[in-house]
């Protein structure tokens, strides 16, 4: 008895030892375990696609057919079946084929504005647990903003020697920006209903001065002064305007005095505009007032040639006055349909770009004749470029500015501080290290021009 009491105890010490009956136990229990968590883990990832998929969708679909009502390519009416045709052309083949997804409900609010869509989705589950629905209903609302605005955009253009292609140096910065400026015609204008354009466009080549084209007759060529003395621009009923003299070229805007700067924007009724008989080059290409006439703005921009020094004050006052409506009467006169909208006018946003390669270097009001200096010239372009800005953006004109292989610290300075202040992801302020870099500043600004119409 007592030998057997021994193999006994030994037969229980070899049966606790052995783990392979352990092994299947908790083998069945975790593999039972992970088939729940697997299956729970493919449904959650589906469901999560299937969500994201409705939403991009619908988000697409909702600022596509906003877009459509803004340029007046489709009617409120027809809000619903451009949403529906959106969601058939660009569903086909994804996560979610057009045909899984139901649109609930769209509203088109002319009051505030917005175009909202409900959708939803029946996800068929692959692992349906514990006696769930094989489906499962995904669901997304989205909204976007549409805008009856109209839009008027002036960019200044430097065509100054520094543009010119340089072969030793592998750079064509003329030809950049020839492409760069047609880019951005084709981006803004390409927000317009042809029957109904919102979106107009005006150009300001600048270098020493700026070439008044159609409006030269408001320009007062000034007599040599043998005094010293700097001649103040005379009412139009005593003036004698350049068109006159051969010469469409401007210079600043002087004030009463003839010494210093005029910074208002008030039309040529009251006084004209100067042009300073020290200036010794002008840009062959003539500013072009507000249009919406492309292929006449890109035969402008392809006839861009580089010479003369950098006056950039002088282009920011004329970007100003191709958008002040007290040049309305002017612009009209010289070009129909060229007239900017009061800066009231809650229906237009007003856009100005304005763009150098260089640091502003050229003055002539407020310059003395025995102090004309690059130094004196550059303090006077600079001081007066940032009046002209910061008077821009208090009359609610948007103000994007880009430098183009800018390596000068006041030239950066100058373009940052005219620039209007960032908005939200919209910035205001580009530095273009290259040709390449300067048609995607001109791009994602046109892309912003239409964010601010729907956001301010």
């Amino acid at each position: 008895m007592q030998h057997s009491g021994r193999e006994i105890r030994r037969a229980a010490c070899r049966l606790a030892r052995d783990r392979r009956g352990n092994f299947a136990v908790v083998f069945g229990a975790v593999a039972a375990v992970l088939t729940v968590a697997v299956g729970f883990g493919v449904d959650t990832m589906q469901l999560f696609n299937a969500k994201s998929a409705l939403r991009a969708t619908l988000d697409s679909a909702v600022t596509s057919t906003a877009r459509d009502l803004t340029t007046g390519t489709i009617r409120p009416e027809d809000a619903d079946e451009a949403v529906s045709a959106f969601i058939r052309a660009n569903s086909a083949g994804g996560v979610l084929p057009h045909d899984k997804i139901v649109l609930e409900n769209l509203t088109v609010d002319p009051g505030a504005r917005t175009v909202t869509a409900t959708a939803h989705v029946d996800v068929e589950l692959f692992f349906p647990l514990f006696g769930m629905e094989r489906t499962r209903r995904v669901s997304e609302t989205n909204s976007a903003v549409y805008s009856d605005k109209k839009i008027e955009v002036a960019m200044m253009l430097d065509l100054t020697s520094s543009m010119e292609k340089d072969v030793r140096r592998g750079t064509d910065k003329i030809g950049d920006l020839r492409d760069a400026a047609e880019i951005a015609v084709e981006s803004f204008l390409g927000l317009n209903n042809p029957a109904n354009p919102r979106v107009r466009i005006a150009l300001v080549p600048y270098s020493d001065g700026v070439n008044a084209g159609p409006l030269a007759h408001v320009v007062f060529r000034e007599a040599a002064d043998s005094t010293g003395k700097a001649d103040a621009p005379p009412p139009l009923t005593a003036a004698r305007p350049v068109s006159a003299g051969g010469s469409a070229c401007a210079t600043e805007r002087k004030n009463a005095t003839g010494n210093a700067m005029d910074f208002s924007d008030a039309g040529p009724g009251t006084a004209m505009v100067n042009l300073d008989d020290r200036l010794k080059s002008c840009p062959d290409s003539a500013l072009v007032p507000l249009t919406s006439n492309k292929a006449g703005l890109i035969d402008a921009i392809r006839g861009f040639k580089a010479n003369g020094y950098t006056a950039g004050h002088i282009g920011i006052q004329w970007t100003r006055y191709l958008l002040s409506p007290k040049w309305r009467s002017t612009l009209e006169a010289a070009v129909s349909g060229s007239g900017p909208a009061e800066y009231s006018d809650r229906k237009a946003k007003k856009i100005a770009v304005l763009m150098t390669d260089g640091l502003f270097n050229t003055a002539f009001a407020g310059v003395p004749r025995n102090e004309q200096t690059r130094n004196a010239q550059a303090k006077r372009s600079r001081a007066a470029a940032l009046a002209h800005c910061e008077r821009m953006k208090a009359d609610k004109i948007e103000v994007f500015t880009v430098g183009f292989m800018l390596d000068d610290p006041d030239a950066k300075a100058i373009m940052r501080d005219c620039a209007s202040d960032d908005y939200g992801s919209i910035r205001h302020y580009y530095l273009a290290a290259d040709g390449d870099a300067l048609k995607a500043a001109f791009r994602e600004i046109a892309a912003n021009a239409e964010k601010l119409v729907l956001t301010r």
